[in-house]
C-alpha cells in the first residue's frame, strides 16, 4: 500500500523518500516526565505506508507535549525492522501481522519486542457505494449490469490486482466484467465521479484508508476469503525500550486506534492535491478537533 495525495497529484507511489539518518537518543534527560532515562526518541516510519506516518505523527505531537524529542526517520519495512531491533530507531508503529510482516518478526524476534495490535481491521477489500442492492461478492456477477460490468482496480503490478485478478474474479465467476487497472489516483477519480453521479460503482481498495471517511463505500463480504484475511497493524519496539522509557511504554501498550478514527486522521493529511511534505500543523488541528481522544493516549 502506498501513500496518496488526491485528487490529481495523489499518487500510490509518492510517499515522501526522506534520508535514512540519524539514530536514537541516548543523551541527558531535557525536561520532566518521571522517566529518568532519555528524553530523544527515534520512531521508525515506512516509507508509502500511511497508516504508520499518521499514527507516527500523532505520538510525535503528544510525546513532545509530553516533554520529549522526537524524529521521524523514514525507510522501507525491512530496514525499520532491522533499525529497532539493533536500537537505531526506539520504536515503529507499522508492523502487520499474521501475514505481511510475519517474516521480519521471526527474522528480528529476539531483538525486538511487540507491543500489541493498535489496530485490527487491515485488508483489502472490493467496495462500492454504500446504497448500492448487493452486500457480497457472491452477489456480484448477478447484478454486473447495475456496475456496468466494470471492476475499478488500481496499479497492474500491486498485490492488490494480482489477488482480484488470480483469486477473487475466478472465484466469483466476474470474468465478464471489465476489470480495469491503471493507477490508484484514476481509481479514486472515477470513484468519485461514480458516486457524485448517483451511479454504482465497484472498485479495488484496502483498509487503512482515507476513502472510507471521504465517501459513502462499504465493502462486499468476501465469504471466501480470496483477499486474504483481516490483519492487525502493531507497534515493535527496541529491546531496551520499556528499561528507557517506561513511562512511554505503558502508553503505547494500550494504544488502540479504531478505523473510524484513522480513516479520519488519514482524509485530512492525504485527500489533497497538494505536495505536502510536513504533516505538522494538520495533524496537530485533527488533534484539537479530537481532543478528547487525544488525551486518553495518556491518561
Amino acid at each position: 500500500m502506498k501513500k496518496r495525495h488526491l485528487l490529481g497529484a495523489l499518487a500510490l507511489g509518492t510517499a515522501a523518500m526522506l534520508t535514512l539518518a540519524g539514530c536514537a537518543g541516548g543523551g541527558e534527560p531535557e525536561g520532566g516526565s518521571g522517566d529518568g532515562g532519555s528524553k530523544d526518541l527515534t520512531i521508525g516510519v515506512f516509507n508509502g505506508w500511511p497508516e504508520g506516518e499518521a499514527a507516527s505523527y500523532v505520538w510525535k505531537l503528544v510525546l513532545e507535549d509530553q516533554g520529549y524529542n522526537v524524529d521521524l526517520q523514514y525507510a522501507d519495512a525491512g530496514p525499520v525492522f532491522a533499525g529497532v531491533a539493533d536500537g537505531s530507531y526506539d520504536l515503529a508503529l507499522d508492523g502487520w501481522l499474521p501475514f505481511t510482516h510475519a517474516a521480519y518478526f521471526e527474522e528480528f524476534g529476539d531483538d525486538i519486542v511487540d507491543l500489541g495490535a493498535w489496530n485490527e481491521d487491515a485488508k483489502l477489500t472490493i467496495a462500492v457505494n454504500a446504497d448500492a442492492p448487493i452486500d457480497s461478492l457472491t452477489e456480484l456477477a448477478d447484478n454486473a449490469d447495475l456496475f456496468g460490468s466494470r471492476l475499478i482496480g488500481i496499479e497492474p503490478g500491486a498485490g492488490l490486482t494480482a489477488a482480484t485478478q488470480d483469486n477473487t474474479i475466478p472465484t466469483y465467476g466476474l470474468e465478464g466484467f471489465d476489470f480495469v487497472t491503471s493507477s490508484t489516483p484514476a481509481m479514486l477519480a472515477e470513484l468519485q465521479t461514480k458516486l457524485e453521479a448517483g451511479e454504482n460503482v465497484a472498485v479495488t481498495l484496502w483498509r487503512p484508508h482515507w476513502a472510507y471517511d471521504a465517501f459513502a463505500i462499504k465493502d462486499l463480504e468476501d465469504p471466501e476469503e480470496t483477499l486474504g484475511a483481516a490483519e492487525s497493524i502493531h507497534t515493535i519496539a527496541s529491546s531496551d525500550f520499556e528499561a528507557e522509557f517506561p513511562e512511554v511504554h505503558g502508553w503505547l501498550s494500550g494504544f488502540t486506534m479504531d478505523s473510524d478514527v484513522l480513516f479520519s486522521l488519514e482524509n485530512v493529511m492525504y485527500n489533497t492535491d497538494e505536495d505536502v511534505s510536513d504533516y505538522t500543523e494538520i495533524v496537530r488541528q485533527w488533534m484539537s478537533e479530537n481532543q478528547e481522544w487525544v488525551d486518553g493516549l495518556t491518561s
